[in-house]
């Protein structure tokens, strides 16, 4: 039957009848009513009265009924358009939807450029803004937090129609609306009016998030800590509403405390050590010790009140709880260190609860005190003696300070102590299976038996201050965390790919950059840009010395070996800190790297410059609301250098290892064969690398689980990141790596070829690029000359862009290509690059700019290993 069914009826009361089945429940009663209406009106009827019931058809999911209503809104919003206001939730909800759709693809394909951020499209977001429901209202605030504004005004415009949003009733519109806030305070004048008065209403909303239940407190707290770190100016007033309740849950209360303490200054001081005097009676545990931990870090951190802390400590100390006790001596080295020579007249104090010691953290805390003021304790000598009785059985942190306590104590008093130090010498070297106190150790005891001068200016040198706050988020971390407010990120303090399986691909935030509100001009010549780009300096923590590598356990694999990260009081005599390769490049708006210890994965640049001619537009039903574009891409798998051989089967008692490594899908891999050349079978592998330069480390064990019989080889493709703890090696690129199986350890080294560490989101936005290049030193750029190349300029493009090398700009001049390329590395340095083409000319001329010279060299090799194969 064909639809002209529609346009005949004999029934009377027509309307009424058709009212009743557009609200039938069957969906398909519902479509055929639509149908008769559209019908209806086709042939001039007025249908205008059925239009309440019309428009309550468009919420479904059927797309041939969704298009009847538009064509029946259509008609009637030209004629009628007070009417048709009544449909403007149910478009908004598509807004809504739409954004939260196009977002979710966007963010799993950073290059796709699918949601265009423009400023006529930020008007439409702002203006659907209003009159969403409170779940729309997240996405698009969400999605809002995404765009970078051209200048403050702009900046400042959007601040001002999100700003309401602060006092709605949902908390994760609060959060959300915050989040885009501190974005945009980065870039409004800090001497501003506006940017003081938008400080003061970020406070209530904040305070008032704190009146929920508990499980939205925990919350608002976490992302609070993120916000204090990073703007403590806002909540300066609000310290009272972080004061413990006694009904607060456990977890409230600890975070709560941390604020605290992130927000203690000199005015207010003597209110927070108060508070924290009466949480140290307080009965649960875990609380009581971080309130003494916080009263120390108050002594560090304010030092108008380090004498009454240290005083407040000391009565603790008197109360003789075990547990108050033993956090006071761990905060009281800290104090220490950080005031020498101001309060070891309180050491005889100290010495009296030597006895009721029994956590390690204690333990060392005092041993380290007894050492590094042995001169001023007269029976330091029998004090450490009595620790060394039961040296086997304490933890490897109290024997690891211990030894170095005693040979502290020997080069002071060494008539006296010489029996002492040679006795813990042979019972860490001789006597211990920890391969990290066995190294140390020796270096120590070769250290004393060869040059005892210079022994003495090692061990005893002068100590660095302890930092104010050693538990602040490292920056460029922090940086990206600030983007994720509201988010579970903020939560966990991490990064979403830190804890989302399969997000590596996924393009990670920044807070955009402040360019003042001038327009950046295109040129790198007159650009009156001024980019702020300070770098933190982020030096790696020291080490346990030689034994990380060797740090294997010989019986089967359970699980990956670990590196050993513990914090050691001695001078780490191998030096190698990070701060000459990694300089200041490690930080802003550009780029980030890790501090030691934190699962962290550097913030980007987002890649809107593409020179390329852009993927044909495929139209679709929501252009009509955002005009969007399509284009998604993926880039193959770079250049994997052929296998060699890393352990020869002559130095393995028959184990033949050799590897590459690769980089596929934006994960890095180690891909290895092993050879069993002896006669027996092999089992029972695991393997391990030692600190480096990158911080690589297996992402899993060694999954070989068959017994490699005699003569058989097995590939193995490991996967690797880049969390591990960092060492600067020599060269840069050095691997250090242990491989176990049920016959010995076996150590070798390979070089990593830098283009694996190339990270997908290296692609700067070209003001950026510009700004950069002029901001970094003229003495960091490096030039290198590629040989024997026979690649036109866009073959040498796409070759390098298969390896995450992107090309920003292209150029000829006078007959030469010139390509302005974008990399970076997977601890954040960026690396910018000019590449020289002439024609016929088989050199090529490669100029290297980075904050971190270092690099550049590895980084020209890659070029040359990519353009050659």
């Amino acid at each position: 039957m064909t639809d002209s069914k529609y346009f005949t009826t004999n029934k009377k009361g027509e309307i009424f009848e058709l009212k009743a089945e557009l609200n039938n429940e069957k969906k398909e009663k519902r479509k055929e009513a639509v149908k008769k209406v559209i019908a209806a009106m086709t042939v001039g009827k007025d249908v205008s009265s059925l239009f309440p019931d019309v428009v309550n058809c468009m919420q479904t999911d059927n797309l041939e009924l969704k298009k009847l209503v538009y064509l029946y809104l259509m008609n009637y919003a030209k004629s009628q358009p007070d009417m048709a206001i009544m449909a403007v939730n149910s478009f908004v909800k598509v807004v809504a939807n739409a954004v939260a759709a196009l977002s979710e693809i966007s963010e799993s394909h950073p290059n796709s450029n699918l949601l265009d951020l423009n400023p006529q499209n930020i008007n439409k977001l702002l203006t659907a803004l209003n009159e969403c429901t409170e779940w729309g209202q997240i996405f698009i605030l969400d999605c809002l937090s995404n765009y970078n504004p051209k200048d403050d005004r702009e900046a400042q415009s959007i601040c001002e129609r999100v700003t309401p949003r602060l006092s709605h009733a949902n908390s994760a519109v609060v959060l959300s609306a915050v989040k885009v806030l501190m974005k945009f305070l980065e870039l409004l004048p800090k001497d501003s009016d506006y940017y003081n008065m938008l400080l003061k209403k970020l406070a209530p909303p904040l305070v008032t998030l704190l009146s929920g239940e508990p499980e939205v407190q925990y919350v608002a707290l976490r992302n609070i800590n993120l916000i204090v770190q990073k703007r403590p100016e806002i909540l300066k007033q609000e310290i009272k509403v972080f004061f413990v309740k006694y009904n607060d849950p456990i977890y409230v209360k600890l975070e709560k405390l941390d604020i605290m303490i992130r927000l203690a200054s000199q005015a207010n001081i003597a209110q927070v050590l108060a508070e924290l005097k009466e949480y140290a009676t307080e009965v649960d545990v875990d609380f009581v010790r971080k309130a003494v931990r916080a009263i120390g870090r108050c002594a560090i951190k304010v030092e108008q009140s380090a004498e009454r802390c240290v005083s407040t400590l000391l009565d603790l100390i008197q109360t003789k709880v075990n547990y108050v006790v033993q956090e006071a001596i761990v905060v009281i080295r800290d104090i220490f260190r950080k005031y020498p020579n101001k309060y070891e007249s309180i050491i005889a104090t100290l010495c009296e609860n030597l006895d009721s010691l029994d956590e390690p953290d204690a333990r060392a805390a005092m041993i380290w005190i007894v050492g590094e003021y042995a001169e001023r304790i007269d029976n330091a000598d029998e004090l450490l003696e009595s620790f060394l009785e039961g040296f086997h059985d304490e933890s490897t942190q109290v024997q690891l300070t211990l030894l170095t306590a005693i040979v502290k104590l020997f080069l002071k008093k060494p008539s006296e102590t010489q029996e002492l130090v040679q006795q813990v010498l042979s019972l860490a070297t001789q006597d211990s299976d920890n391969p990290d106190l066995r190294d140390r150790g020796y270096i120590y005891w070769r250290l004393l038996s060869t040059d005892p001068v210079t022994a003495k200016e090692v061990v005893l040198s002068e100590k660095p201050l302890i930092s104010e706050e050693t538990d602040l988020i490292e920056p460029t971390l922090l940086d990206e965390l600030i983007c994720h407010i509201g988010s579970l990120a903020s939560v966990y303090h991490k990064p979403p790919n830190a804890f989302v399986e399969g997000s590596h691909g996924i393009h990670r935030k920044h807070l955009p950059i402040h360019h003042g509100s001038t327009d950046a001009g295109d040129s790198p010549v007159g650009t009156t840009t001024t980019t702020n780009l300070e770098q933190p300096q982020v030096i790696p923590s020291q080490g346990d010395l030689l034994g990380d590598l060797l740090n294997l356990d010989l019986g089967p694999p359970v699980n990956v070996p670990q590196v050993s990260s513990m914090q050691m009081g001695a001078v780490d005599l191998l030096g190698g800190g990070l701060d000459s390769l990694l300089g200041s490049d490690l930080g802003g708006g550009i780029g980030g790297s890790p501090a030691v210890g934190q699962t962290y994965i550097p913030s980007s640049v987002p890649a809107t410059f593409a020179p390329s001619p852009t993927p044909a537009v495929v139209s679709s039903g929501l252009n009509d609301l955002f005009e969007l574009s399509s284009g998604i891409g993926m880039a193959p798998g770079g250049y994997v250098a052929p296998k060699s051989v890393w352990l020869p089967a002559v130095k393995a008692k028959g184990l033949e290892i050799s590897g590459t490594f690769s980089h596929r899908q934006g994960h890095i891999y180690m891909e290895m064969n092993f050879t069993n050349k002896a006669l027996q079978h092999m089992t029972d592998f695991a393997i391990q690398f030692n600190k480096n330069s990158f911080g690589v480390i297996p992402s899993t064990p060694l999954a070989i689980h068959t017994p490699l019989m005699p003569n058989q080889s097995i590939d193995v493709s490991l996967p690797l990141n880049t969390l591990g703890p960092v060492m600067k090696m020599e060269p840069l690129n050095n691997l250090q790596v242990a491989v176990k199986n049920n016959i010995d350890v076996f150590y070798f080294s390979c070089l990593i070829p830098l283009n694996v560490l190339f990270v997908e989101d290296g692609k700067m936005e070209r003001q950026v690029f510009l700004a950069t290049w002029k901001d970094i030193p003229n003495e960091n750029e490096l030039q290198f000359q590629i040989k024997d190349c026979h690649l036109n300029a866009d073959t040498v493009s796409s070759k390098l862009q298969n390896n995450n090398v992107y090309t920003i700009a292209k150029r000829n001049v006078e007959g030469q290509d010139m390509l302005y390329q974008s990399l970076k590395l997977t601890n954040g340095i960026w690396i910018l690059a000019e590449l020289r083409i002439q024609p016929g000319n088989p050199n090529y001329t490669l100029s290297l700019k980075c904050r971190a010279p270092e690099v550049s060299q590895y980084i020209y090799q890659a070029y040359d290993a990519i353009l050659k194969n």
